[in-house]
């Protein structure tokens, strides 16, 4: 394959071990409750294995055992990493980098053994390479790390070596993944493109979970084809866009989804009848109703999208959470002191600079200007970017933000949050269309007891309300409550429509 170049094995590296029996020497002698430790030291031997002069055969056996052993080490140390607030922390990015890299050494090292054995001989190693890419590829999902081109790149060389030899179906058990069942190579690539496809980074944690647990069911329901099929029911992915560049000659381009679409659709209808995530096998981790969210996302994401990609550049400021949200659309302070004066609810655009809203200049004796924290982040194309160790707060996404658009307050969500290869935050903005009205929710407990107001914001499409509240603000569903600010002052909020770090969004109705 002239379009990939692996990365050079290293020479050195000293082999601590020279046979199987050795081997396992080697290992029993390694601080086993040291995960960190432990994982380095198999990193290590994954590259000495790499540049030594073994056989091909005893080569693979040892790549073997070592995967074995790092398996419950992966797994140890996973949690340090999955969905932290970005920049990660230093501890928390050590982990990250171990892991990926880990999965990543392992996976080149069993495609470089591929072509050492017959078309049968083969299934083994790409059957290793392509689970090993897979998991590295997830580590990068998990952390909200951009995914390099190399690991796509990877995963197509595995594709091209299984369709040249015929075993891309030829199953195998997996002693290291027991709840996999008999494994086979277009499995776990399914598994791998289908992950990429819907977007990881607009997930949380919880969601991303889910969704990979659902397709892992899922994976060998799929077909790779070199041409779609004529069928008006099928309904076949291109991978192409997946590999960054014109995709060479004998690699299947389509993969064929309308079996999982099937089982997306009916795993919905039976959560609407009533049945629990658990006993569709979709986990614990999120509601009935949420999985039904979470379904119908991922069954978009696996049609074919017609949106163009935006093309807006410049300089924009972010507010970020729902009381500085609230400060810019209403250009008051949530929560006045004596000495801030509140009283207006109309926004004076011409005292607005970079959310500095002076209420009051206008009266002789004041002097007193309500500033709303910001952070200033770049659009690149549609993209908003936030360059590495430029100032500002750790964050996570999805989660509320505002700024001013033609000196219009807007109201959006911050999403598909990543660190770039670049170690540059990159997300995208997506604002809520039509009127939003900043308010704030009366007779709760908090107020009565004078803890801090709880903004809302209500938003309407012809006759459709919905009203967004912090996630901390405790409303619940078919419970009413009073709103204050707004056209609308008595609501029932009826079904949850999408929840972010820091917000929840209801459909509500008039009371």
């Amino acid at each position: 394959m002239q379009w990939l170049t692996l990365p050079e094995p290293r020479t050195d590296v000293k082999l601590a071990f020279h046979d199987l029996p050795s081997a396992k020497a080697w290992l029993a002698s390694q601080p086993q409750a040291q995960a960190m430790h432990m994982l380095n030291a198999i990193g290590s031997q994954i590259e000495a294995i790499e540049g030594s002069p073994l056989s091909p055969a005893l080569a693979l056996e040892l790549l073997n055992l070592l995967r074995s052993a790092a398996v419950p080490g992966q797994n140890a140390i996973e949690s340090r990493y999955v969905r932290k607030a970005l920049p990660m922390a230093t501890e928390d990015e050590r982990s990250f980098d171990l892991a990926q890299k880990l999965w990543l050494r392992l996976g080149v090292a069993y495609l470089r053994l591929s072509p050492h054995f017959p078309p049968a001989g083969k299934c083994l190693p790409l059957q290793r390479a392509a689970c090993a890419f897979r998991m590295a590829q997830y580590c990068h999902f998990l952390a909200a790390r951009e995914c390099p081109v190399l690991l796509d790149r990877l995963l197509f060389a595995v594709l091209a070596q299984g369709e040249s030899a015929g075993i891309l179906r030829h199953a195998l058990p997996d002693p290291d993944f027991r709840h996999l069942g008999e494994a086979n190579i277009a499995g776990h690539l399914a598994w791998a493109f289908m992950l990429r496809l819907i977007d990881p980074y607009r997930l949380s944690a919880a969601q991303l979970s889910v969704a990979n647990r659902a397709i892992s069911r899922w994976r060998e329901l799929t077909g790779f084809q070199v041409m779609p099929d004529d069928d008006p029911k099928a309904h076949s992915v291109d991978l192409a866009p997946l590999f960054g560049a014109p995709l060479p000659a004998g690699i299947p381009r389509w993969l064929a989804v309308r079996k999982v679409e099937r089982k997306i659709d009916q795993r919905i209808e039976a959560l609407l009848a009533g049945e629990s995530p658990e006993s569709l096998k979709l986990g614990r981790e999120l509601s009935g109703a949420a999985c039904v969210r979470l379904l119908r996302q991922l069954e978009d994401s696996l049609q074919p999208q017609q949106t163009s990609a935006s093309t807006e550049i410049g300089e924009i400021e972010l507010a970020f959470g729902p009381e500085h949200a609230f400060n810019v659309l209403t250009g008051e302070a949530l929560n006045p002191n004596s000495s801030l004066d509140a009283g207006s609810a109309s926004l004076s655009h011409q005292r607005v600079a970079l959310f500095g809203f002076d209420r009051v200049s206008a009266m002789p004796t004041s002097v007193k200007k309500l500033t709303v924290p910001s952070e200033k982040w770049t659009l690149v194309d549609g993209k908003a970017v936030r360059p590495q160790h430029s100032d500002g707060a750790r964050r996570l996404s999805p989660c509320l933000v505002a700024s001013l658009r033609k000196e219009q307050p807007i109201l959006g969500v911050l999403d598909g949050l990543l660190t770039s290869a670049s170690g540059a935050l990159t997300a995208d903005l997506r604002w809520y269309a039509g009127p939003v009205e900043a308010g704030r929710l009366v007779g709760s407990a908090a107020q009565q007891s004078r803890q801090p107001i709880t903004p809302g914001f209500l938003m309407h499409d012809g006759d459709h309300y919905s009203l967004l509240v912090p996630a901390t603000a405790g409303v619940r569903l078919n419970v009413g409550l009073s709103f204050q600010g707004s056209s609308v002052s008595h609501l029932l909020p009826t079904e949850v429509l999408e929840r972010g770090v820091d917000f929840v969004r209801y459909a509500v109705n008039w009371q």
